[in-house]
Parts: structure tokens; C-alpha cells; sequence
């Protein structure tokens, strides 16, 4: 694990980008912005009251120079307008009068979600304090899904230690944000996966879609939906190898997939694994984790036109600073 985030810390600072915290009450969060702006990782932008930020970093390092961040407030911001007006022009189909917008915009997550979509900052990361809901809104009414796309889901990076003698590194999707994937779903969370997969592990991806059937050893309903994906894929003319329907020991065993699907272009290699649904997913990640004591990174948010990630409310500041690394990977 130590070497992985090395290598990922060394890219991160390789693509000096930009990140918004807009969530500077919180400790956890100025103590990751600090440690990000100390090791020159990114340049580091954090929303709020610059007094009243600037104290409460002083309180937690009276060393810390405040002038290695930007401290921004949303009403005093020299685009505050533009984006008032982007965001009405945007939603007014959707009810939002200019007032509202005006006011919106003023909104912590919603005023780092504009920086991000008008270049002020490469990526934004939230979730200590707002829900999910909340962070998910921001994001997709102000920058929108990723073009060619339709669905934003999540991914983990699973690393695995001791897997076959080495250290295994794997995506799981969708374990988080899409409960009950249609077809149409499956197939964006393939693409938007594979994406996430060869740019934070800057390896091929290659994509096996889950089910309880391997290449037509059962027949059901919730099969033929996992096998649809694969003729929305083959319609897309994705760049990466995958397949699908398969039992997760066809997917990842050659042995097995030798025996079970002697035709698959995974040959029991698979890399990234795309659950049918959020449950299977959810318990699929989990006991990876429990059982064979493997690190999950994540979730990362996925599908969106630039990159936005969501943190849980009971995050650390560490987690909260790889998860800074990583998301300078997807810009």
C-alpha cells in the first residue's frame, strides 16, 4: 500500500492541478488542505470567511504559512455574477428564478462545483459535512454528466494484499450510487470504471461484467439484463477488452474461465469488476475488505463532465488527502 500511494503521490504532483475544499469549518478537511499544500501536491483552494479561516488554521499549526492557500468567499468572488447568471440560464427550465440563482451560487458546494466548471480549480472534493445528496446535486446541476454519458456511479479501488504473491489492485462498480443499474446504466458504468481504472492505476482495463451466470449457464431475467450491456458496449466501440455475462471465478481464475468460457478475451484476468447491481456490489467490496484484508479506496465519484468526489462524513484526514491525489489523476 505504501509503494501504490508513492507512485499515486508522485503522478499527483506530476499533474499540478488545483483543488477546492468547500468545506473549510471542518478540521479534517484544513488539516489535508495543510499537508497538500506543505508537500507541494496541489494547489489548494478552500471556500469561506478568509478571517475566520486563516484563524482556525492558525489554531491547528501556528507554523503553517496561510499564504501557501487560496481562501476564497463566494459573494466577494470577481465571477460571483457570471456564475449567477450560468447557473440561471442552466435551471430555469427547471423553475430557478435569477433571485434563486443569485442565492444559490453563494452555497458552499454549489460555488466550488463553478470554480471547477469554469476553470478556477481542476477538481472539487466535499462530503465531511454535506450529505452525499447534497454534494451529488452540486455537481450534476452545475457540471453536468460527462459527454456520451447518461449515468454518474462510483467506483473502489480494492487493493488486495498477498493476492496470487503480489499486491492485487481491482475496481469494483457500482457499490455506492446506482441501486438497480438498467442495462443503458451497466454499460456507462463499464465505460466510466474502465476510465477510472487505467487513469489511477495507469493500467488496460479489463471489464467483466458480474452476474450468477457464466456465458448462458442460466437463463433469467436478471442475466439477460447484465448481457444486454455487452451489445450496448459492442454498439459504443469501447477501446477496452471486456465480457460478460460472468460468475466472478470465470472473471478472475484462468483456470476456471479455461473451463467455464474458453472463448472470453479475459482469459480469467479480469481487473475491473462490474457488479448488476448496488447490493451485490456493496457486499462484494465489503467482504473483499473484511476477508481478505484488502484497502478500499473510494468511493469515487464517476461520469461527470470534470471530477468531483464525495467524502463520507465519518472520513479522516488521511483518507481525505489520498483522496485529493487520486482525484488530480481524473482531471
Amino acid at each position: 500500500m505504501k509503494n501504490f500511494l508513492n507512485e499515486i503521490k508522485a503522478r499527483a504532483i506530476a499533474a499540478n492541478g488545483s483543488i477546492v475544499f468547500p468545506e473549510s469549518g471542518d478540521e479534517r478537511v484544513l488539516k489535508a488542505a495543510m499537508r497538500l499544500a506543505d508537500e507541494k501536491i496541489a494547489k489548494v483552494i478552500l471556500v469561506g470567511e478568509p478571517e475566520t479561516v486563516k484563524a482556525a488554521l492558525g489554531e491547528l499549526n501556528p507554523q503553517f504559512e496561510v499564504s501557501k492557500l487560496q481562501i476564497l468567499k463566494p459573494a466577494d468572488h470577481p465571477s460571483i455574477g457570471q456564475f449567477a447568471d450560468f447557473f440561471y440560464e442552466k435551471r430555469k427550465k427547471k423553475g430557478v428564478t435569477p433571485e434563486l440563482a443569485a442565492e444559490t451560487v453563494l452555497n458552499e458546494p454549489f460555488f466550488g462545483a463553478l470554480l471547477v466548471q469554469f476553470g478556477f480549480a481542476d477538481a472539487m472534493i466535499a462530503g465531511a459535512v454535506n450529505t452525499t445528496g447534497d454534494v451529488l446535486k452540486s455537481a450534476l446541476q452545475v457540471i453536468g454528466v460527462k459527454a456520451g454519458l447518461k449515468t454518474v456511479s462510483s467506483t473502489f479501488i480494492m487493493v488486495i494484499p498477498n493476492y496470487k504473491g503480489k499486491t492485487g489492485f481491482f475496481s469494483f462498480a457500482d457499490c455506492a450510487v446506482v441501486p438497480d443499474p438498467t442495462e443503458e446504466q451497466l454499460a456507462d458504468i463499464a465505460i466510466s470504471t474502465a476510465a477510472t481504472h487505467k487513469a489511477i492505476l495507469n493500467e488496460e482495463p479489463k471489464v467483466a461484467r458480474l452476474s450468477f451466470s457464466t456465458h448462458g449457464s442460466a437463463k433469467h431475467e436478471l442475466v439477460d439484463k447484465v448481457l444486454a450491456a455487452k451489445d450496448i458496449l459492442k454498439e459504443r466501440k469501447v477501446d477496452f477488452v471486456y465480457d460478460g455475462e460472468l460468475q466472478l471465478d470465470s472473471a478472475i481464475v484462468p483456470s476456471v474461465a479455461a473451463s467455464k468460457a474458453p472463448g472470453s478475451p479475459l482469459k480469467g484476468e479480469a481487473n475491473v469488476l462490474i457488479f448488476p447491481d448496488l447490493q451485490s456490489g456493496n457486499i462484494g467490496y465489503k467482504l473483499t475488505q473484511r476477508l481478505a484484508g484488502a484497502e478500499a479506496i473510494g468511493p469515487l465519484i464517476q461520469g461527470l463532465a470534470k471530477p468531483v468526489c464525495d467524502l463520507s462524513r465519518g472520513t479522516s484526514t488521511e483518507v481525505i488527502f489520498n483522496t485529493a491525489m487520486l482525484v488530480l489523476l481524473m482531471k
